[in-house]
């Protein structure tokens, strides 16, 4: 994303409140606009659903249904996103661009056929709601998952405004087949989100193919062995799990849900204010990209770069000294302004609720959520950071605390009932920021050790790797008796 911040970085380049309120809006629009047009055009197809007359069940059916889709979408694709983007970035960085538009077809080929496999096993065994519906439901599945895979390429483009106009293009649309298609009841509703999802997909293709060359149809290098990197895997599904599972815990809780459709829940105690909490995250989230995204980037890649251009010792203790300020800074400012939003929305809390129209004993429901959204930001701040130093362990201890702790204290808090609901997720999230700044920090304080360790153990792997392959070279000779078995040239 970093390639997005430079172009934003302009804007403050201009030393003027307009440039910063444009980098600012641009930032969290980037950042938090997809999910918040996501968010909003379901809710205005159901507000228009509900103008015309139809039947607040069928709504209800409608809104849960697209919730368990993108759950279900994003936790499926967890698995493969960042696997997927490692290998895309490698293929850029050693310059073979012809290999990414064949290999982005192959994932959307592959991503439809598994989760098109799952959608259908599932609909099989667990629904009978009717052809249209399951049909349905399983396009729109496949749909999301390949949106997914598709907005990796999203983050690298500079295109930024195209990438916006395409998610508010598609949801607009998404918005006008749905309110078309309203008399056709709850099959019109999701006909009408699976056409705007399609519009939105084929738009951002639209705009990733033609930055690289198209040289072969369809590629699949990226399911090969040796480009896979097995932890990136646990790292993505752990993480889209871990926040999920808060949710998924109250749905399938008798006591915190009520069955809408087949066996589709939701919980009207948890849903909402969880809902409203996470409107919060856009200020955090535009500062995240904005400083983490900019600040540490450049800082990162001039200590990295004195590094490899053997500077002095003096200079690159220097820099690394910049890179912690950056780190630090960026943390403490997400932290100061996400802190002041928590404090509005809490001081206008009651406010909103009531203008809602919803009941005051979601107040302190939505309260604990504020936090723990907070908390959340600060937690993706520090994952960021671990994936540029390439601390993957440092990223899968985090994102199994994550999940671990989210599963545990919601679980816990259920079972102590109402009054405790909404710490699980709070305390959750709160507990990874910790963890994580407490392991970023032990991680800045010997970047310069571990950079140099690391570069050593690199080399003496690949003098251990020679010295093997000689070895095996002269026990060949000796069981061969020939004098000079040596190495095919690659």
């Amino acid at each position: 994303m970093a390639g997005i911040g430079f172009e934003l970085r302009k804007y403050l380049n201009d030393d003027s409140f307009t440039g910063s309120l444009k980098a600012y809006g641009f930032a969290g629009l980037i950042s938090a606009g997809p999910w918040v047009l996501s968010i909003v055009g379901v809710m205005l197809i159901g507000i228009v659903a509900i103008s015309q007359k139809i039947g607040g069940e069928e709504i209800r059916q409608f809104t849960t249904s697209v919730t368990w889709i993108m759950g279900a979408s994003l936790v499926l694709t967890g698995l493969f996103q960042l696997m997927f983007t490692r290998f895309i970035a490698d293929k850029l960085y050693s310059d073979r661009e012809d290999d990414v538009n064949p290999n982005l077809f192959g994932a959307l080929v592959l991503t439809t056929i598994v989760s098109g496999t799952i959608g259908l096993l599932l609909a099989f065994f667990l629904f009978d709601e009717g052809f249209a519906y399951e049909l349905l439901m399983i396009a729109n599945f496949v749909t999301l998952s390949n949106i997914w895979i598709v907005v990796i390429f999203t983050a690298g483009l500079k295109q930024f405004k195209l990438i916006l106009y395409a998610f508010a293009a598609g949801y607009a649309a998404t918005v006008v087949f749905s309110i078309l298609l309203i008399p056709f009841g709850l099959s019109g509703l999701l006909f009408g989100l699976l056409a705007g999802h399609c519009v939105l997909l084929f738009l951002m293709l639209g705009v990733i193919i033609p930055e690289y060359r198209v040289n072969e149809t369809l590629k699949m290098e990226f399911l090969d062995s040796r480009q896979i990197f097995p932890i990136l895997i646990f790292i993505g599904f752990f993480y889209n799990l871990g926040i999920w599972i808060d949710k998924l815990l109250f749905w399938l809780n008798p006591g915190t849900s009520e069955k809408v459709i087949g066996p589709l829940s939701n919980s009207m105690i948890y849903d909402l204010p969880i809902f409203l909490a996470y409107l919060s995250i856009i200020p955090g989230m535009a500062v995240f990209l904005l400083r983490i995204e900019t600040d540490f980037a450049e800082a990162y890649e001039g200590f990295f770069s004195a590094v490899r251009g053997n500077a002095s010792l003096q200079e690159i203790e220097k820099l690394g000294n910049e890179m912690v300020i950056a780190v630090r800074e960026g943390i403490f400012q997400i932290f100061r302004v996400q802190g002041v939003t928590v404090l509005v929305l809490y001081l206008m809390g009651p406010t909103i609720i009531k203008w809602l129209g919803i009941s005051p004993k979601y107040v302190h429901l939505y309260y604990i959520d504020l936090i723990g959204v907070a908390a959340q930001v600060l937690m993706l701040a520090v994952l960021n950071v671990l994936f540029y130093l390439d601390r993957l362990k440092d990223a899968l201890l985090l994102t199994a605390t994550l999940l671990i702790t989210n599963g545990v204290f919601t679980w816990i808090t259920l079972e102590l009932g109402p009054v405790y609901y909404g710490y699980g997720f709070g305390l959750s999230m709160v507990a990874t920021a910790f963890v994580g700044i407490l392991r970023l920090g032990s991680v800045m304080d010997g970047i310069e050790y571990e950079t140099f360790m690391a570069d050593r153990r690199e080399r003496k792997s690949k003098r251990r790797g020679e010295n093997e392959v000689k070895g095996k070279f002269a026990l060949a000779n000796k069981l061969t008796g020939k004098k000079n078995v040596q190495e095919k040239p690659a």
